[in-house]
């Protein structure tokens, strides 16, 4: 008796497949960028609770974790960041001194997470509110502007 192989030809493709979700990119994996996402999520809540309650930094008073984004491998993650105060000078002290506490945070949050690889953390600020208030202002001033010369009109 004699076996018979059949040959199946893949589809063969000139770029591999990237898939991007939210800032996160992975290459030939459905399941791996939703997993990230979870992971952010998380890393999000941990943060908060840990910035809310743990940190004792004077120049990081209340601030608001508005999105964590990682890297496909874990390494790093962006954490932007929000406070009810717009001075640069309270924003720059609140940065230094976020970053003079990511060893803090970090080894805190690799306590409450269990993953292979604790992502080094970069704290950016936030402007998407504020832009979004400038905006709103700017619609609001073209829409009264408008009306005032329909009025005229």
């Amino acid at each position: 008796m004699r076996a018979t192989f059949i040959s199946r030809r893949l589809p063969q493709f000139s770029q591999p497949l990237n898939i991007n979700y939210g800032g996160i990119m992975a290459k030939h994996s459905k399941a791996i960028p939703t997993r990230g996402l979870r992971v952010a999520d998380q890393i999000q809540r941990d943060l908060s609770e840990i910035v809310a309650f743990e940190l004792k930094d004077p120049r990081v008073g209340m601030i608001t974790i508005t999105e964590v984004q990682i890297t496909a491998d874990y390494a790093h993650a962006k954490v932007f960041f929000t406070m009810l105060s717009d001075d640069k000078e309270v924003i720059k002290n609140t940065v230094a001194g976020l970053h003079k506490a990511a060893g803090y945070i970090r080894i805190q949050l690799g306590k409450r997470l269990s993953i292979h690889t604790l992502p080094e953390l970069h704290f950016l600020h936030d402007t998407s509110t504020a832009r979004g208030i400038e905006m709103s202002r700017l619609i609001d001033i073209a829409n009264a502007t408008r009306a005032k010369d329909d009025d005229e009109a």
